[in-house]
This record gives C-alpha cells, structure tokens and sequence, in this order.
C-alpha cells in the first residue's frame, strides 16, 4: 500500500523533525530564497527573476515550505491585481544570515575546492 505524501512527512516530522528544517533551508531553492530576501522583501516574479532558473511550482513549494516553517512571511494584499510580497521573519532572517556565511565561504574557498577535485581526478585516473 503506497503512503501518502502527507503521511511522510508528518511521521518524517515526529522521528526527526529538526533534519527536516535543516533539508528545507539548505535546499537548493531554500538557500537562495532566503540569501535573496535578506536583502529586502520581493514579490513573486521578482524573486523568480533575482533567483533564476527556478520553476513557478518550485519556488512556490519552496516559498510555501519556508512560510510553514516559520521562517517566510507572505503578506497578500487585498488590490487588483493581486500583490503578494515575501519578506524573512526574525527566524527567517537569523537561519538566512547563517546560510549566506555559508554561501560566501564557498565563494571565498571554491578555487581550494577545484583544486582538490582535479587532484582528487588525477589520482583517479591513474
């Protein structure tokens, strides 16, 4: 019998629950909507374009994955047309500024990482 979605992730949720955060904030999609909102609040078609690349449907799973968790805020205002913005809560900001520390030690280190991996190849290839 096949399980539903819903159902794993709300046994995912009870067995390991802070795994589950930290696999939607390093998330490919998750690391950049939040370096991204770090900045200042986006609407949607701003965000997608800031971050490239992205799918309408990920980054609206993405999006709505962060606000569950607390970290996003998405404020809908009542105008035709619609306007949604998206902004980082407190929490969201705090798990942002320790995501971007990350983002730019790789951009700091990536020339040692390129390194490695060629000597890491020609120790292969022999």
């Amino acid at each position: 019998m096949a399980v539903s979605r819903d159902a794993w992730l709300s046994e995912a949720e009870a067995m390991c629950p802070h795994r589950l955060v930290l696999e939607h904030v390093t998330s490919r999609w998750g690391v950049l909507v939040l370096i991204t909102l770090l900045e200042r609040p986006h609407r949607f078609s701003e965000l997608r374009r800031a971050i490239g690349r992205v799918s309408e449907k990920m980054l609206t799973q993405t999006l709505q994955t962060l606000e569950r968790d607390g970290l996003v805020h998405r404020d809908a205002k009542p105008v035709i047309p619609p306007r949604v913005d998206y902004s980082l809560t407190d929490l969201g900001r705090e798990a942002a500024e320790q995501v971007r520390a990350l983002a730019l030690w790789t951009e700091k280190r990536l020339t040692d990482v390129l390194a490695a991996r060629r000597a890491y190849d020609e120790a292969r290839a022999r």
